[in-house]
């Protein structure tokens, strides 16, 4: 009998779990994506981006910090040229970070 109380009781846990997960994700998240690959990869070259962008739409906090090739993505005429696959091109996608005053290191 006591088993089975118990049982009943663990079983009842998830569905609390729920409601204070819910709760938390109401805060926004401060959020780094790092970016490492350049002009030879343009579809991974724009993830930092893409994703970034979607994140900061999302409400939470993002910073872009770029490292090694990816670093060669600021310049405008590289940017220009990064067309990847699936996605908007990422001088599009760039402009709107920009306009979402989404810092970037590099």
């Amino acid at each position: 009998m006591a088993r089975r109380r118990f049982l009943a009781q663990l079983a009842a846990l998830p569905f609390l779990a729920l409601s204070t997960k819910a709760e938390e994700s109401k805060k926004p998240l401060n959020i780094m994506m790092k970016g490492a690959w350049g002009p030879d990869d343009p579809t991974r070259a724009a993830f930092p981006f893409a994703h970034g962008l979607v994140l900061a739409e999302a409400g939470h906090r993002v910073q872009i910090f770029l490292l090694a090739d990816a670093t060669t993505l600021m310049r405008r005429v590289t940017a220009n040229a990064i067309l990847p696959v699936g996605w908007p091109p990422l001088s599009e996608t760039l402009t709107k970070v920009v306009v979402k005053h989404i810092p970037i290191f590099a």
